[in-house]
Parts: C-alpha cells; structure tokens; sequence
C-alpha cells in the first residue's frame, strides 16, 4: 500500500476475513503513522492484551463488555468510542455478548497488539 494516498475497507469483508483466523486480532492496515484493526472477544473470554506504547481508539461495532483501565470500568456497547492513553493497564472485563471492535493504534502500533 506505499504507493496509495487513500483505501477503503468495508466492515463485512473485513469480519469475512477475521472468521477464518485463529487470532482475535486482524490488522488490516499499517503506515508510520497508525495501525487498524478488528478485535474480537466472545462473551466470557478473557481478553489477554498487555499495555501498548501506543494511544489507542476502539469504536464498538457490536456486542456489550465493560473496560476496565486502571482502578475505573466502564460498560459499552455499540457506538461507543473509548481512547486509551499509551502504556495504561486495560482490558475487557466482564464480556457480556461477543463483542466485535474496531481499533485504531497511533504511530502504527505494536506488531502484535496481544503479545505481553
């Protein structure tokens, strides 16, 4: 994608894609500067992401759980938007319904957005 000014990506395709994976993190875009993904937690999963160096955006596209970060926690579901300063402790903690988000990391995140 160097040579590209712009791409689109349409949800659906990008769920077909992330089915077929093991993983519940699917990357589908990297440039210096930023880093998208779709993150996907079934309920009662426990979400196992470490802090990142990186801010990061979730956008919730379905399902229902409640963010932790730090001492605080917060329940949210679809149309929630949720920033995360870089190198605080979060996870998704009582994950009520499989929850389907859409992640944005600054300065192209971490290679693999769950390794410790």
């Amino acid at each position: 994608m160097p040579d590209q000014a712009w791409k689109v990506f349409e949800i659906p395709e990008l769920l077909e894609r992330k089915r077929s994976m093991d993983s519940p993190y699917l990357e589908f875009l990297r440039v210096p500067s930023l880093s998208c993904g779709i993150y996907q937690l079934t309920a009662g999963a426990k979400d196992l992401q470490a802090p990142h160096d990186e801010d990061e955006v979730y956008v919730v596209i379905s399902g229902r759980a409640t963010l932790r970060v730090g001492e605080e926690e917060r329940e949210v579901g679809p149309g929630s938007i949720l920033y995360v300063r870089a190198t605080e402790e979060h996870s998704f903690v009582e994950i009520l319904e499989d929850t389907t988000l859409l992640v944005f990391f600054a300065s192209g995140g971490p290679p693999d957005p769950l390794a410790p």
